[in-house]
C-alpha cells in the first residue's frame, strides 16, 4: 500500500532506483565484496576468497536479508549473515575487520555519487534551456520591476540569462562538493583501524579504489556528516533558485498581468467549479516541493552532532532525508526545465504593460539626459518628479508633463523626449549581457 506521494506522484524512476532497497543491498555487498578483494590483495586473509565472496553477493536476495533481520533486529548483520550463508566456506571471512558503518556509509557514498550524476545531469539541461530562452528573447524588451512596481525597462532574455547564471553557479558546486560528499570508509569500531592491524591503510585505499571512490582521510566509526550536510544544503540552495524562478513565472501570470502562461493541454481542468481557469500549477508544485527539500537542511545538520564516536541518531533520519532531498530535487529540476521549455510568452502583453504608465517609468532616461544637457543632477532629478506627480494627478501622458516644464523644453525638443522615452531604445547592455553569458555557458559541460 503506498503512503508516500514520492510512491505514487512526485519523482523520477531514475533517482528513485538510486535509493530503493534492491540498490541498497547492491552496494552494500559490492562493499562486501570490494573489502574482501582488498583483503586477499593485502595478504591479509587466504587467496580465492575473495572471487567466492564476490560470486555469493550475486546470489545474496533482499527477501532473506529482511527475513533475518526481522530474527536479529541488525540490518548490516543480516547482510552480512545472508552473505555468508551463500559464501560456503568463505563465509567465516565475510566482513572481516569492519564495523557496520564502514559498510553503509561507504554504501551511501556510492549512492550520493550516483545521484549526483544525476542531478548534474538534469540541471545541465535546465541550463541549456535556458540560455537559449535567454538568447531567443534577447529583445524582447518589458517592463523592469522593483517592489512589485514597475520600473525601467529590462528584457525577458536578461531575466533567463541572470536564472541561467545562477543555475551554472550551483553547478560549480556541485563539482566543487562532490568529492568531499562521496568518501568512503575502512576504519573499524572507533576509527583505528586496530581490527586490520597494520594493513588498516591499505586495505581501506584498495576497498575505495576498487569501487571508484576516495577513502575519507581520518574518521572514527563513521563519515562525518558535515560532509552529507553540505550536499544537502546544495540541494535546499537549488532548489530555492527554481522556487524563486517559478514564483516570478507565477507573478507574470497573473490575470492582470498575463505576460506568460505555463502549457495547457486542451482536455486539462483548471478548477472544479470555474471552469475558465488556467492555473499554473507546476510552478506552484515547484515552489510548495521546494519547502520540503529546505526543510531536510537542519536534520542532516543536526546528525553531525554525534556522541563520542558515534550514536544512532542519524540512522532514521537520513533513512529519509536522503532519499526523500535527492528524489525531490531531481523532481523540481526536471519539472521547471519542462516549465521553461513549454513557457508561453505573450509579446502584445508585454508592449501593453510596458505603456500601463503612460511613460512614468521612463522618468530615468530623462533625468540622465537632462545632466548630460547641463541640468544638475539633483535638480533634474527633482524636474522630473514632479512632472511624474502631475502626470499621476491628472492621468495624463509623462511626455505632456515634460514639455509643460520650462526648464525640460529649454534643454529637450519634443522629439528628443519622444526618443528618449522609447522603451526599446533605453535597454543598456541587456542584449550584450545576454550574449556574453550565452557564449559563456555554451562552452560549460
Amino acid at each position: 500500500m503506498a503512503i508516500h506521494p514520492i510512491e505514487y506522484r512526485y519523482g523520477h524512476s531514475e533517482m528513485k532506483s538510486v535509493w530503493s532497497e534492491e540498490t541498497r543491498l547492491v552496494k552494500m555487498l559490492a562493499v562486501e565484496a570490494a573489502l574482501a578483494k582488498a583483503e586477499v590483495s593485502s595478504g591479509y586473509i587466504p587467496k580465492g576468497v575473495d572471487d567466492k565472496i564476490a560470486c555469493a553477493a550475486e546470489k545474496v536476495r533482499l527477501e532473506r536479508v529482511k527475513d533475518i533481520e526481522d530474527e536479529i533486529h541488525h540490518d548490516v548483520m543480516a547482510v552480512v549473515l545472508a552473505l555468508s550463508e551463500q559464501s560456503n566456506d568463505a563465509g567465516k571471512w565475510v566482513h572481516f575487520g569492519a564495523t557496520s558503518n564502514d559498510i553503509l556509509d561507504t554504501a551511501t557514498a556510492l549512492q550520493i555519487k550516483d545521484a549526483i550524476q544525476i542531478l548534474r545531469k538534469e540541471t545541465a539541461k535546465l541550463r541549456s534551456v535556458l540560455v537559449d530562452t535567454a538568447l531567443s528573447h534577447k529583445n524582447t524588451v518589458c517592463a523592469g520591476r522593483t517592489h512589485g512596481q514597475i520600473g525601467v525597462p529590462t528584457t525577458y532574455g536578461l531575466r533567463f540569462a541572470i536564472w541561467a547564471s545562477e543555475i551554472d553557479r550551483h553547478m560549480e558546486r556541485l563539482d566543487q562538493l562532490t568529492p568531499r560528499a562521496t568518501v568512503g570508509k575502512m576504519s573499524g569500531a572507533v576509527g583505528t583501524q586496530a581490527a586490520f592491524g597494520k594493513k588498516g591503510i591499505e586495505i581501506q585505499k584498495k576497498t575505495m579504489e576498487a569501487l571508484g571512490i576516495e577513502p575519507a582521510d581520518v574518521s572514527n566509526q563513521i563519515i562525518q556528516r558535515d560532509r552529507h550536510a553540505e550536499f544537502v544544503m546544495w540541494m535546499a540552495n537549488t532548489v530555492t533558485t527554481l522556487d524563486k524562478i517559478c514564483v516570478e513565472i507565477r507573478s507574470l501570470a497573473r490575470s492582470e498581468i498575463a505576460e506568460v502562461e505555463e502549457s495547457f493541454g486542451k482536455k486539462q481542468v483548471g478548477s472544479s467549479t470555474m471552469p475558465h481557469k488556467r492555473n499554473p500549477i507546476k510552478s506552484e508544485q515547484v515552489c510548495g516541493l521546494a519547502r520540503i527539500v529546505r526543510a531536510m537542511v537542519e536534520p542532516e545538520l543536526l546528525n553531525n552532532t554525534l556522541w563520542d564516536e558515534r550514536d544512532l541518531t542519524n540512522s532514521s533520519c537520513e533513512r529519509i532525508v536522503f532519499p526523500e532531498s535527492c528524489v525531490l530535487t531531481d523532481h523540481v529540476i526536471r519539472l521547471t526545465t519542462t516549465i521553461i521549455q513549454n513557457l508561453r510568452i505573450y509579446p502584445e502583453n508585454i508592449k501593453k504593460n510596458l505603456a500601463l504608465l503612460n511613460g512614468l517609468n521612463m522618468g530615468e532616461a530623462v533625468m540622465i539626459e537632462l545632466t548630460k544637457k547641463g541640468v544638475g543632477r539633483q535638480e533634474a532629478h527633482e524636474i522630473v518628479r514632479q512632472s511624474a506627480m502631475t502626470a499621476r494627478e491628472t492621468g495624463g501622458q509623462m511626455k505632456d508633463a515634460l514639455l509643460g516644464n520650462e526648464t525640460v523644453s529649454k534643454y529637450l525638443s519634443e522629439d528628443e523626449i519622444t526618443g528618449i522615452m522609447d522603451p526599446e531604445k533605453y535597454i543598456g547592455t541587456a542584449v550584450e549581457q545576454v550574449e556574453s553569458l550565452a557564449a559563456k555557458l555554451k562552452k560549460r559541460k
